[in-house]
């Protein structure tokens, strides 16, 4: 990236939830003040005039260290946060991001095979038929294809993503296999597992390995959790994941769910009162 263009263009497209234009601008304008105040860039954003609740998101950064910086910055993370909680956000042109022809090729093979309802990487192998009527209509997994998310701004299937990422559980003892998918504010979705070992005392929870698998890929802002488990009753974190979730990720969203549906929603706070953090050190 050294010997590149010093100065990076990133463009994104901002699909707004229905009521929350207003609230959207407002943060728009805070996140342009931010990279001017703190000399990152300059950013501006243009509305859509075919789709009123459409925004493209374009930031001018200084060079690819100032992106860097931004993307690190508290500030701007607490207002990148806030945007995902009421938008989906779909990344078009990062221009401060290293080359990489492989990344690329996969990147193109996906957009190629979006075209095409009936291909994809989660095509079933073996027909065990369609459900039909109410059963259809009810499901919160199925897939959805780039025609359905454009029209459900914000939406993502967080629950479906702890589901198969459940699936490469290490259980070898327990047999119990929990999946988890951390949201980052940036709408990445980031998944873990649960790993046990034959100490039992070094097996790490799915929350955990979720969360510290975002944190070594650079992320520090996050909204949601989700945790799946094969039980009637709801699964809630640990109380080790409980801390190492609000060590990091502050008051989260819990989503709890099993194999079939979802079982509730929680604050971190509501689960875990009084914690122990910083702010008593």
């Amino acid at each position: 990236m050294n010997d590149s263009d010093p100065r990076r263009l990133s463009v994104s497209l901002v699909d707004v939830t229905e009521g929350h234009e207003a609230e959207f601008q407002t943060l728009a304008t805070a996140f342009e003040a931010a990279l001017l105040a703190k000399k990152f860039g300059h950013a501006e954003t243009i509305r859509d005039e075919g789709t009123p609740r459409r925004y493209y998101a374009v930031r001018h950064w200084v060079d690819a260290e100032a992106a860097a910086r931004c993307h690190a910055d508290p500030e701007v993370q607490q207002i990148t946060s806030k945007i995902y909680q009421i938008a989906r956000v779909t990344h078009v042109v990062n221009g401060v991001r290293a080359h990489d022809p492989l990344r690329l090729l996969i990147e193109d093979r996906r957009a190629r095979m979006e075209a095409d309802r009936r291909t994809g990487f989660d095509r079933r192998i073996k027909n065990v038929g369609s459900p039909t009527g109410a059963e259809r209509r009810s499901g919160r997994d199925r897939r959805l294809g780039p025609r359905r998310l454009r029209d459900r701004p914000g939406e993502v299937d967080l629950v479906g993503a702890a589901r198969r990422a459940r699936q490469f559980a290490d259980a070898a003892y327990s047999k119990f296999k929990v999946g988890a998918a951390l949201e980052c504010a940036d709408g990445t979705i980031v998944t873990g597992c649960n790993i046990e070992n034959a100490t039992y005392g070094l097996t790490v929870c799915a929350e955990r390995v979720a969360m510290f698998k975002a944190l070594s890929e650079g992320h520090r802002a996050f909204t949601r959790i989700a945790v799946v488990a094969d039980t009637e009753a709801p699964t809630p974190p640990c109380g080790a994941c409980r801390q190492i979730l609000w060590e990091f990720g502050g008051n989260l969203e819990i989503v709890l769910a099993n194999l079939k549906e979802e079982k509730g929603t929680h604050q971190l706070k509501t689960l875990f009162p009084l914690p122990f953090d910083a702010r008593l050190l």
